[in-house]
């Protein structure tokens, strides 16, 4: 076992880091680089939002972004979801209708300032005294978010099917979407997004909540329709070169464990540096880092160190770093971009 007090020496150098990702930035010429914030995002609508102690599509939207490189912060007043899980804020809240999510919206919308709304009600309304009624309240709804966050962009879901008011869904659904377009050609940022055919009634145990495989049909639709729109979860990464990242475990101790990451560039040309983002899967933050410059926690973002970024074709480096948690030892996902 390899241990956390382990001297770094000649061109190592240890960087020391706090738990927050806004009090560390990489520098370049000595001087701190301001480091983006991260994009907003509420997942907001009841309990299917919320997806009970699994987190819902929160989950794997959360996993699809990180492993895309995108900067993303869930935001909202409720917190759910495994220990495990890095983000697990949203304003999801179980068995609510229309009208109460419109009203406390403007004052979650002033609270959290979200860049990116994603909305998803209306399944309770379908079995409450006014099903007909849902479509006009949802209007009035998209209506107060993009008068209270005009920058927004709002993406609207058709709800997913329930398997014993799919007629009242399907009218609801239908009703639903020419009200939407309607905003978007007015010249709202407002954005259909098509729910309802991606989770099959078997995804339903109990005929109205997803399980793990019918969230994650639920994260993919919202990733796509995420991605469509230019902004709305960060500008595209656009690396200069490509270069591949593989971390390791290479010991462990209770209250953490220490990593490695090999990145490697794999193509025919030279590339000058590089950046690796990496997931803790288990609530650890990077407490050291040696052969990079690293910030953030959850994920970390490690860029090259003077010495180690230059790699010509089929080069690699290594980083190592220690992490610090209660959790077991564990790397997830790594990705890698040039320049």
């Amino acid at each position: 076992m390899s241990s956390p007090l382990k001297v770094l020496s000649g061109v190592l150098v240890a960087v020391l880091l706090t738990a927050q990702p806004a009090s560390a930035a990489p520098t370049t010429g000595g001087a701190a680089a301001p480091l983006a914030a991260p994009v907003r995002v509420m997942p907001l609508g009841d309990s299917i939002t919320q997806g009970g102690s699994s987190g819902g599509y929160r989950l794997d939207l959360g996993a699809k972004l990180r492993s895309a490189g995108r900067d993303v912060d869930f935001v909202g007043s409720a917190v759910d979801g495994p220990s495990s899980m890095p983000d697990r804020d949203h304003e999801g809240h179980p068995g609510w209708t229309i009208a109460q999510v419109d009203a406390n919206v403007v004052n979650w919308l002033r609270t959290h300032a979200p860049r990116t709304v994603l909305l998803h009600i209306g399944t309770n309304d379908m079995y409450g005294s006014d099903p007909a009624g849902a479509p006009r309240r949802l209007s009035a709804l998209v209506d107060k978010i993009t008068a209270q966050a005009p920058s927004a962009d709002v993406f609207v879901s058709t709800i997913i099917p329930i398997r014993f008011a799919d007629a009242t869904v399907r009218g609801y659904n239908a009703a639903i979407v020419p009200l939407l377009r309607a905003k978007a050609a007015a010249g709202k940022r407002v954005h259909v997004v098509d729910a309802y055919p991606a989770v099959p009634v078997s995804d339903l145990p109990d005929g109205i909540h997803p399980d793990a495989a019918g969230y994650a049909k639920m994260a993919a639709v919202w990733y796509e329709a995420l991605r469509s729109v230019p902004g709305s979860i960060g500008d595209q990464p656009q690396p200069g070169g490509t270069c591949t990242a593989v971390p390791r475990v290479t010991g462990s101790w209770g209250g953490g464990f220490e990593g490695e990451v090999t990145v490697a560039n794999p193509t025919a040309s030279a590339i000058t540096g590089w950046t690796v983002r990496l997931a803790l899967p288990n609530g650890h933050a990077v407490s050291q880092v040696w052969g990079g410059t690293a910030s953030g926690a959850g994920t970390v973002t490690v860029t090259s160190a003077p010495y180690n970024g230059a790699l010509g074709p089929g080069a690699s480096a290594t980083f190592g770093f220690i992490a610090s948690g209660s959790g077991a030892a564990a790397v997830g996902t790594a990705t890698c971009t040039g320049s």
